[in-house]
């Protein structure tokens, strides 16, 4: 089961991430790094990690598009 705080720090994680590795990391790897980064701010049962697993492979075009956004943000304050 994920909790709110899970969600929270996920999508945390994900705004930390640099716009780069989540625009150039096939789907795998940008999963596996997620579940690494968020494992490292907090400890994650078997459960909880495959359930993350699925959820985030779930949310990966909207992770991608986020970070679109942020790159076009970005480039348009230069």
């Amino acid at each position: 089961m994920i909790t709110a705080k899970m969600m929270q720090q996920l999508w945390a994680v994900i705004e930390s991430t640099q716009v780069s590795i989540l625009l150039q990391f096939d789907d795998a790897a940008l999963v596996q790094l997620l579940l690494q980064q968020l494992q490292a701010k907090q400890g994650l049962d078997a459960q909880a990690d495959g359930s993350l697993n699925t959820y985030i492979k779930s949310k990966l075009p909207l992770i991608r598009d986020t970070a679109e956004g942020r790159l076009s943000v970005g480039q348009s304050n230069h």
